[in-house]
């Protein structure tokens, strides 16, 4: 297709805004960007994208979710309400994901999807829970996410808390996944594979080593790492070492491995992390939601530690994300200046990119030749001038979700003006919520 009457957002380094130019896409790939009148008179045939004076820009990344908390959205919890991060695992999280069958697990995923097209998130993270229902629950997510049409890197979180057997079969739908992936030339930029672990605080010394030992070559893992203070002394009670420490020795950490949180590391935490290439993504709406605190992102980010950014479960509305990171940081440490826009933008932009590059050998969440031709059309209007130097501050203050009209993922239209093409999310929200009595009704047996 030949993208025209549109301003590209490129998001290179530096960063461009271009008008009056036209983007040529063949293969699913960016080919060329040029003057519009130049691209076409040389491609007079080649159908084309009218943008109809919208902004055009790469489409968000999300490096951190989980498909399978869906379900979660208006549930009662039985009882007083959770009063800290652990009792919202075992009143909430852990007691849901025991209730999911494996076609709860492919609607739960069908219906992020559905948020993520239309909120312009072409490109996420899941790490996945379903104690009843391992075996080829990835494989129901994949197949969700091949029909969506995104990208999606998936893992199973492998956990202590389900007993012996449900830590080995964590460990073998893990291996399954990575297999399926390594296999599958038709998935091969769409489907990734990370190994999943959950956090430390649910992992002995002899699961960590198993995975360790089962996890192939060149796979990195998904792990939760001190999002709560109980994930630090936990560690330390089991092993002497913080969680970072304690990852570190076990062979966790490294330039392929994702690291989620980190909201109460320490210092040297951070340099192991830097020293190791390992990224973090940081979940602010999660982290506001439980009460657990901010990690210290701007210190990661001077250290070196390549901060990402992503969204818990929470809607897969990416912006929702950069706004709330923006605005909370200023707030707990009651100074307007801390987490500037650029350093969202860093996250949320260029790190994300970097993380999708490493995981899928792609390159994404840029405009620019050779690049992956996934993009969305924005129709926001500007009521003061708009240019690379302050579009950090418009992203945060001026785009919002609402104005997002077309996604395009692979040169593949998603979305056409507003209409979903690949979802049918009528269907697809009347299929869920037929299975919704079922799966609250095993969540409230859990309590008794």
């Amino acid at each position: 297709m030949l993208v025209v009457n549109g301003t590209l957002i490129t998001w290179e380094t530096p960063n461009r805004i271009l008008e009056n130019c036209a983007m040529l896409v063949r293969d699913g790939k960016i080919v060329e960007i040029a003057p519009q009148d130049d691209l076409v008179n040389r491609f007079p045939a080649e159908e084309r994208f009218n943008a109809r004076n919208r902004y055009i820009m790469p489409g968000n990344i999300c490096a951190h979710t989980h498909f399978y908390g869906a379900f979660s959205r208006g549930l009662s919890i039985p009882g007083s309400a959770p009063a800290d991060f652990v009792e919202k695992l075992t009143k909430l999280w852990w007691p849901l994901d025991r209730s999911l069958d494996l076609t709860d697990v492919r609607y739960s995923a069908l219906v992020c999807l559905v948020e993520s097209v239309r909120h312009g998130t072409t490109t996420l993270f899941d790490h996945h829970a379903s104690p009843n229902a391992i075996e080829g629950s990835l494989e129901e997510i994949a197949q969700a996410v091949e029909q969506a049409g995104v990208r999606a890197s998936l893992c199973y979180e492998v956990t202590d808390r389900n007993g012996k057997e449900g830590a080995q079969a964590g460990i073998r739908e893990n291996l399954r996944h990575i297999q399926a992936v390594r296999s599958c030339t038709s998935r091969k930029g769409q489907i990734g594979a990370l190994f999943g672990l959950h956090a430390s605080l649910t992992l002995s010394e002899e699961t960590l080593d198993a995975c360790r030992t089962a996890c192939p070559d060149g796979v990195g893992f998904h792990i939760h790492v001190a999002e709560h203070s109980v994930d630090e002394y936990d560690s330390l009670q089991k092993s002497g070492l913080r969680a970072i420490d304690r990852l570190n020795k076990h062979g966790i950490l490294g330039p392929n491995s994702l690291v989620i949180h980190a909201v109460h590391i320490d210092t040297r935490e951070i340099e192991q992390l830097k020293d190791t290439s390992t990224c973090v993504s940081h979940q602010p709406r999660a982290n506001m939601s439980n009460a657990v605190g901010l990690p210290a992102v701007e210190s990661m980010l001077r250290a070196g530690v390549k901060v990402c950014l992503g969204n818990d479960g929470f809607s897969n509305a990416m912006w929702e994300e950069w706004k709330t990171g923006f605005l909370a940081h200023k707030l707990v440490h009651l100074d307007p200046r801390r987490l500037p826009a650029e350093d969202v933008v860093q996250m949320a932009i260029y790190n994300n990119a970097e993380l999708v590059k490493n995981q899928f050998g792609i390159q994404a969440g840029i405009l620019a030749p050779s690049a992956e031709a996934d993009f969305m059309a924005v129709e926001y209007y500007p009521f003061t001038p708009l240019n690379p130097g302050n579009l950090p501050w418009h992203m945060v203050f001026g785009f919002h979700e609402s104005m997002i009209t077309d996604v395009v993922v692979g040169g593949k239209i998603l979305m056409k003006n507003r209409e979903l093409t690949t979802l049918d999310e009528e269907k697809i929200a009347f299929e869920a919520q037929k299975r919704i009595p079922q799966v609250w009704d095993r969540f409230a047996k859990e309590f008794n």
